[in-house]
């Protein structure tokens, strides 16, 4: 008793010293907590907007995200922490939430709004050629408004491993990954996972053992490109999954590819079977204005983002959607909106998107190594990290008609045409994709 008395006296010197008396300390803790729900509750009503339906009731404090960010870190042996980068007209506003510690909170007002959605932009566009080197001076610039900050004494002194982001308008469409800070891509640092706000994502943790996989794609189209990839992407995915268990740890799949790729065909087999995994190897857009103009192309029609939560997804909830060939219209809110809330609209856990079409081997590519990846990484942000990883260190690459990753090879079909001198390091092919909602 005598000890907790002294403590309690030495906490209130130190804080009279600080010109902080104790009551006003709490006070002070108190009101970050309030404003923390608020913005939270904030980002709720924007996707709400966006959707016009209501979302999960935003009510989780901060206290009570940083014991979900402690218990999830034991569950998966990782050190999560969330990040909320959102823009003001005349600052830029940071707060960081690491397991079972108080937000910190970081106002730069050096960066106003304009400044810094002209620098995202100026990243975006540069990053969009695999011929274009120019990308490093804006993503270096981002990393020191975005990151900086807040690393070397809370990232790194607290050894965080995982980041959600949590990003607010203008700023969803940015690829995270390549932000660059001198020496290395952010990617190499951390694993990432893009959240439309905390109290909207699923916080449970399964490991991504075994169970059912649901594969569907088409090569060719009646008004788009062809994916001539895509047969192969389909036939390995699987194949990679069960290649990295043990005997007893078994992955079943199901393959629908061309003119069985229909949105019935999805809509029967979800209704009738539970599946851990939807993939999808198709176009999809996320365009300008309202949710029923982005879509996903299926054979025989298209299925608009307004309708994706007619699909029974989530009994019980699909652990991971991807989508392989997505593209997002850049700089446009909207289109962001619905990029950021697939998973939050579809009820799925995690969605696995681009943000831009990277071409058809570079998908194969990095989906490949992808699968191989999840099957032993302890989370999907860490998937997707080490997937990027291979592709950055040039262990992911093409060579005399094969694609060579960590596994092995694969034979490519001669009318992909790929070139060897396809460079796979460059963040137009790995930044693109995104891991939204749940990293776990």
């Amino acid at each position: 008793m005598k000890n907790s008395l002294n403590k309690l006296i030495a906490l209130g010197i130190s804080l009279i010293i600080s010109g902080l008396t104790p009551f006003s300390a709490l006070t002070q803790t108190a009101s970050v907590s309030e404003k923390m729900l608020q913005m939270e509750q904030g980002l709720e009503k924007e996707f709400e907007d966006y959707f016009g339906e209501n979302m999960a009731e935003v009510s989780q404090s901060s206290e009570e995200i940083a014991k979900t960010l402690s218990r999830v870190g034991k569950e998966t042996g990782t050190n999560p922490a969330v990040l909320w980068v959102m823009p003001k007209e005349d600052h830029l506003h940071l707060v960081l939430l690491t397991p079972g510690e108080t937000p910190v909170v970081k106002d730069l007002y050096d960066v106003p709004l304009s400044l810094l959605i002209k620098t995202a932009k100026t990243l975006q566009e540069n990053i969009n050629s695999p011929l274009d080197k120019n990308y490093l001076k804006s993503s270096q610039q981002l990393h020191k408004w975005i990151i900086e900050p807040i690393e070397k004494e809370f990232l790194q002194g607290r050894k965080i491993d995982t980041l959600l982001f949590c990003v607010g308008a203008g700023l969803r469409g940015l690829p995270l990954a390549a932000l660059h800070d001198g020496e290395q891509f952010l990617i190499e640092k951390y694993s990432l996972s893009h959240i439309p706000a905390f109290n909207l994502i699923n916080t449970e943790y399964r490991p991504m053992k075994s169970g059912q996989i649901l594969a569907m794609g088409a090569s060719e189209f009646q008004n788009q490109n062809p994916l001539p990839a895509v047969p192969v992407e389909l036939a390995n995915i699987t194949w990679e999954l069960r290649s990295q268990l043990k005997p007893e740890e078994k992955w079943q799949g199901k393959t629908f590819l061309n003119r069985q790729f229909t949105l019935q065909n999805l809509k029967d087999n979800l209704n009738q079977e539970s599946f851990n995994i939807v993939h999808l190897a198709t176009h999809a857009e996320f365009a300008q204005g309202k949710p029923e103009n982005s879509y996903i192309q299926f054979w025989d029609t298209r299925l608009k983002l307004s309708e994706i939560n007619q699909i029974n997804w989530n009994k019980p909830p699909v652990e991971l959607l991807v989508l392989s060939a997505c593209e997002t219209a850049v700089g446009d809110s909207e289109a962001e909106l619905g990029f950021a809330g697939l998973a939050l609209k579809s009820g799925v856990k995690s969605v696995l998107a681009s943000l831009w079409y990277i071409s058809d081997p570079g998908t194969l590519a990095l989906m490949n190594e992808f699968y191989r990846q999840l099957a032993i990484a302890p989370t999907k942000a860490e998937a997707l990290r080490q997937t990027q990883l291979a592709m950055i260190k040039g262990k992911v690459r093409f060579q005399d008609g094969k694609l060579l990753y960590s596994r092995g090879s694969v034979p490519l079909p001669v009318k992909l045409g790929v070139s060897n001198q396809l460079d796979l390091s460059h963040p137009f092919f790995w930044a693109s994709f995104t891991l939204i909602s749940s990293p776990w």
